[in-house]
């Protein structure tokens, strides 16, 4: 994915901010939105004027002083000082309401966009999608700086149209010429700084985010894959992976640096540069006293304002860089989310629809880029109790079958009918182990479920896991299950939540795959016992006596369907 260019900083840019940001205006929550949003504006007129009201002050004490006229000095003190009691606790909860409405609308849009990457399984197709990196990022960092930024952004454009008009009363009844001089400084200085950083910035903020995102994952992989490399002594390898990645926002970082110096430069020769030019300007009205030295310190602090408000966009070039990334990034995530949206959507789609029991119709299964065809043409049932066994080489598609069935792929044609998804169990061969309790683990994922303790007792006994209760100080203790179980009893847990739920159809993906065959055979035993139609896709002769059927997939799509008592693993079956 580029980065975005320039004109992400001008229409197209505002655009996508409203499409993000209307819903939550027009949502349930849009009275305390609304409410918190008037409150605001309030509040910031309020400061707005305190602002002006204190720079007229800060002009009436600097020429009492000029005059050396003490009764005038200390009565303007003592305004200062009314002004500040008052004006205090207008900024602290203009500052809190700000934070506040930020923090609401976070939590509301976060849950919206949760509410999208959950539904329909969106986290799953995600994965077809490689260019949309960093999911989790998106959903924490990008929401937050949508959020937070928008909000910022539209008051600082606010306050500079209202610091634009009442300072500019100001200036005016000082200098007209100076309020003139300085709208036509700050068309050039905000056209020359677009025109030379402008895009760059924007570019660099997208890569760089893009790439503390894939450094960031690099770690995480690293924590969640521990065992496994220090099994291999991967260490030198891990290090140079992540070394690289580090290099990446290294060298974008510095890249990134030596355009915010040339910025800098800029910026703040333009900075001090401003501050002088007002004294140049009404020094000799001064000087022939037409006006108060306290002017110059009016003029300054007015012309400084009005210049903060017409340069909005130069001041915040930094800022809105790396807004407009996050926006962009927000962007693409959305768009990921919504049904239709994928690059594949005018592909035909396998068809699933809900029926008592399973159906393959016509069903020709393709890899999910289409560049191969995995199954061709498959037409037969699995009836309850009728349960199947599919064989067959690695990569023909055996797998990408159960995903099908459990309406995780649908690259192909033809239909699959089949039962609703909370009657159909998938066992992967790595078990998925929740976060929780024991409790949590055997009841997933129905946790609403009311299973008593003697239920669970007699389902770990069943998959001879019983001590597992000792080890775990009981049910309800949190734990790591990734850690204190071994990968077969991961896989006996798997089939205690199968044996608990007694779903209509299960789906083992080689579930066994770790363990010996005594475990093996006693754990098909007791589903098969359940009242659930078992389809297994296993490389062990052993288990085709548990099946009614199997299924062998071919190479070129091919296959064929054989009764289990007929069925024997030869050399003609070429397994993994």
């Amino acid at each position: 994915m580029s980065p975005p260019s320039m004109h992400r900083l001008n229409l197209k840019l505002l655009k996508r901010c409203v499409h993000h940001a209307k819903p939550y205006w027009f949502s349930k929550d849009k009275r305390s939105a609304r409410w918190l949003l008037v409150c605001l504006f309030l509040l910031l007129v309020a400061s707005t004027q305190f602002d002006v009201l204190f720079n007229k002050q800060s002009g009436e004490f600097t020429s009492a002083l000029a005059a050396q006229d003490g009764p005038r000095f200390w009565h303007s003190i003592r305004v200062f000082f009314g002004l500040l009691v008052v004006a205090v606790p207008i900024y602290v909860f203009y500052t809190f309401v700000r934070d506040k409405l930020a923090i609401n609308w976070r939590r509301w849009l976060t849950d919206r966009f949760l509410e999208r990457y959950f539904n329909n399984r969106g986290y799953y197709r995600l994965l077809t999608q490689p260019e949309i990196d960093n999911p989790d990022q998106r959903i924490s960092d990008d929401i937050y700086s949508f959020t937070q930024q928008s909000l910022t952004f539209l008051l600082v454009f606010a306050n500079g149209v209202m610091q634009l008009v009442a300072f500019g009363r100001v200036l005016w009844s000082i200098s007209a010429y100076l309020v003139l001089f300085v709208v036509l400084y700050a068309v050039i200085a905000t056209a020359v700084t677009f025109g030379l950083f402008g895009e760059k910035m924007v570019s660099l903020y997208f890569t760089q985010r893009r790439r503390e995102a894939d450094f960031r994952f690099g770690l995480v992989r690293i924590r969640e894959n521990a065992e496994a490399i220090a099994l291999y002594h991967g260490e030198t390898q891990e290090k140079g992976h992540v070394r690289r990645l580090y290099a990446k926002i290294f060298g974008n970082a510095n890249e990134l640096l030596q355009w915010s110096l040339r910025l800098n430069f800029f910026y703040y020769g333009n900075s001090f540069l401003t501050m002088v030019i007002p004294t140049l300007i009404i020094a000799p009205r001064v000087l022939s006293g037409e006006l108060e030295v306290g002017s110059i310190v009016q003029a300054t602090g007015a012309f400084a304002a009005i210049l903060a408000s017409l340069t909005l966009l130069l001041d915040h070039l930094e800022s809105l860089s790396r807004f407009a990334a996050s926006v962009d990034r927000l962007e693409t995530f959305s768009d990921s989310l919504s049904p239709g949206k994928s690059k594949h959507q005018a592909d035909p789609k396998i068809v699933t629809q809900n029926d008592e029991y399973l159906h393959f119709y016509d069903v020709t299964l393709e890899t999910p880029n289409y560049e191969r065809t995995l199954v061709k043409a498959l037409t037969f049932s699995v009836a309850p109790s009728k349960s199947l066994m599919i064989v067959g080489a690695s990569g023909l598609g055996k797998s990408s079958l159960l995903r099908a069935i459990a309406g995780l792929w649908d690259a192909g044609t033809g239909t699959i009918k089949r039962p609703g998804a909370e009657e159909i169990l998938f066992l992967p061969q790595h078990a998925y182990m929740v976060l929780g309790s024991l409790r949590v683990q055997l009841n997933y994922p129905n946790l609403d479920r009311t299973a008593s303790d003697e239920e669970l007792r007699e389902v770990l006994s069943l998959v001879n896991l019983g001590g597992l209760i000792d080890r775990c100080g009981g049910f309800d203790a949190d734990f790591d299950f990734d850690k204190i179980l071994s990968t077969g009893e991961r896989q006996r847990v798997a089939f205690a939540r199968a044996i608990l739920k007694k779903p209509r159809y299960v789906l083992l993906d080689e579930a066994t795959s770790a363990l010996d065959g005594e475990n093996e055979s006693a754990l098909y035993e007791k589903l098969v016992a359940t009242s659930s139609t078992i389809i297994s896709v296993s490389h062990h002769p052993a288990l085709v006596k548990y099946h009614s059927q199997v299924l062998e997939l071919r190479a070129d799509g091919q296959w064929r369907l054989h009764s289990a008592a007929d069925f024997r693993f030869d050399g003609d079956i070429q397994i993994d």
